[in-house]
């Protein structure tokens, strides 16, 4: 029986491993060329690779979250008596490998509990025969129900039919559209189908989910910050009620010239001002030769949440741009930080990092430094409240700043001093424009 054995590539920019997020076949699946196979996440992207020639899976050689070297057998293909040629372990052009540009994160913020790649196997598949040493699929991805149930053989379809209402059912009753009979016209898979599935199986009080992608990326990032840099934390109220007249009377030229206007634009502007100010914030501590290392440039990245979990895209050299310029850049990078087609160029680089906590922000947090930066700026929802103003209790537009420090390179003045200049420039919104000129 021939056997052809599929190794990982080299899917290039210097990528020594992959993790396996996702299988999309099953041993025993009969697979034609360029079908998608499998999932891979790098520190540079996540990418799907299709099966490089016809025929039966004979077996899965890793499992979802395990990571494989490249060159690494990662399936085993049944070609059926076909002569194939082995697929060189550098990459090339004939490597289907296509890239939808996520990439690892590691600020604060909105980071969902699915991921791309994540919406397969929710039940267990039957083995393939045994002399094809077949190995069984990993528990489910998408939301899973955890019970005593036996394992049956199931129907797999790698690309089924359905539509929209019916994959949302899919997603609410955590059932994966590719492994349910379909009954629909032209092999659809019905609402029906979904709720006689559902039916047929007991509920569970728990739910598993492999902690895999770009989850365990985010994880791990945090968990380096954290143990790497001291963290301290430093909170403060700005009124912002000159800066939100400003916006209003600016943002019908913003909307003309088509840019969103709002605040993060005059934030990063305010930042960039400070960091001047401060140059010890905008530095990263190089520990092998134990040195600073002084950035002489202003990346500031804007941490931003998508279906994916949190990006971090950089506002490159914004000190040399205007608050319209940013106000772009930003509309420009969330948007495509959202549909996943930033490259990794765009969401690295960054000197420092502005999370937004939005109108969900509450009272106070304590944003994880993006490591190695050593300063992290967490804005919250504007909201009114009493403010004194000559002597006069009024109210005012305030907004919570949070600002964390790697205490190891940062005084406890030097970040409050930052913060109060910071402040100012939000709080007299002229400032900026002087700066400007």
């Amino acid at each position: 029986m021939p056997l052809f054995e599929f190794k990982l590539p080299d899917i290039g920019e210097g990528v020594a491993e992959g993790e396996v997020v996702a299988w999309h076949v099953a041993p025993g699946v009969q697979v034609q060329e360029d079908q998608e196979m499998v999932e891979v996440m790098t520190d540079k992207a996540t990418v799907t690779i299709g099966a490089p020639h016809s025929g039966r899976i004979a077996q899965l050689c890793a499992k979802v979250g395990e990571r494989v070297p490249v060159g690494s057998v990662l399936v085993v293909i049944d070609t059926g008596g076909a002569q194939v040629t082995p697929i060189p372990h550098k990459r090339s052009g004939s490597v289907p490998a296509r890239s939808n540009g996520s990439v690892t994160a590691s600020a604060v913020g909105d980071i969902r509990e699915s991921l791309p790649g994540m919406g397969f196997l929710t039940r267990s598949f039957e083995r393939a025969p045994a002399e094809n040493n077949a190995v069984e699929l990993e528990p489910p991805v998408e939301a899973r129900r955890e019970s005593a149930r036996e394992p049956r053989v199931e129907h797999f379809a790698a690309k089924p039919l359905a539509t929209p209402a019916t994959r949302k059912l899919a997603r609410d009753l955590g059932i994966d559209l590719r492994t349910v009979q379909p009954t629909g016209p032209n092999g659809r898979v019905t609402k029906d189908d979904l709720r006689a599935r559902d039916a047929s199986e007991p509920s569970a009080l728990e739910e598993r989910k492999p902690f895999v992608g770009l989850r365990r990326r985010i994880a791990e990032r945090m968990q380096t910050s954290v143990q790497k840099a001291a963290h301290f934390t430093f909170v403060e109220e700005v009124d912002v009620g000159e800066l939100k007249a400003m916006i209003e009377r600016l943002k019908p030229q913003f909307e003309l010239l088509g840019a969103k206007l709002h605040y993060l634009p005059f934030i990063v502007k305010a930042v960039t001002l400070a960091l001047k100010k401060h140059p010890i914030l905008n530095t990263v501590l190089d520990e092998r030769s134990n040195e600073l290392v002084y950035k002489n440039y202003f990346h500031i990245g804007i941490a931003t949440a998508t279906e994916q979990g949190l990006m971090v895209p950089v506002v490159r050299d914004a000190d040399r741009k205007s608050p319209l310029q940013i106000a772009r850049d930003i509309q420009r990078l969330s948007e495509g930080a959202r549909a996943g087609k930033l490259p990794s160029s765009e969401l690295s680089g960054s000197t420092f990092t502005i999370t937004s906590l939005g109108k969900l922000g509450g009272l106070l947090a304590t944003p994880v430094l993006n490591y190695p930066e050593v300063g992290i700026l967490g804005v919250h929802a504007v909201k009114e409240r009493p403010v004194v103003k000559n002597g006069q209790i009024v109210i005012g537009n305030v907004m919570l700043l949070s600002l964390s420090f790697d205490h190891r390179i940062i005084d406890g003045h030097i970040g409050a001093a930052f913060a109060y200049d910071v402040i100012a420039y939000l709080e007299q919104p002229e400032l900026l424009l002087i700066e400007l000129s």
